[in-house]
């Protein structure tokens, strides 16, 4: 069976989803929690993400629905099939209390990919504690 596995990581942060919207949205924030980029947010619009590691993962906006739903494709070539990677990352973001409930997929790891399915598994964690620490300082332009 060839079944497409999905990496699931699920936040409650304590800042209103609109604030942790623009943390997803604003290019400048993004390479504060994620990774240098030319992100804008524009359903069909191609970006790179240039990781610190050297790697550059190719991305295209695929929905946009403020302040609930990002989705863009993540794309990494790799001449050894293992490693390359064409997946899409989904951030739902659900009003809870105070907070938002975030909740990340990445889907599209084939059964062979443990490795990168397992490094997805850790760097969104680090990934996301990097984003609360954004949320912490930074202040809202509402």
């Amino acid at each position: 069976m060839n079944e497409l596995r999905t990496v699931t990581i699920e936040r409650k942060l304590a800042h209103a989803p609109e604030k942790v919207w623009q943390a997803l949205t604003q290019p400048h924030l993004i390479s504060e929690w994620l990774m240098n980029n030319d992100f804008a947010p524009k359903v069909g619009h191609e970006f790179k993400l240039r990781g610190e590691w050297g790697g550059v993962l190719d991305c295209k906006v695929l929905a946009l629905e403020p302040p609930a739903r990002l989705s863009y494709t993540w794309n990494c070539a790799n001449d050894d099939p293992a490693y390359a990677l064409e997946s899409v990352v989904t951030f739902t973001l659900t009003p809870d209390g105070a907070g938002t409930h975030l909740l990340v997929e990445q889907s599209g790891f084939r059964p062979e990919q443990k490795q990168a399915y397992g490094g997805a598994h850790a760097g969104w964690k680090e990934f996301l504690a990097k984003l609360d620490a954004v949320l912490e300082r930074e202040p809202t332009d509402q």
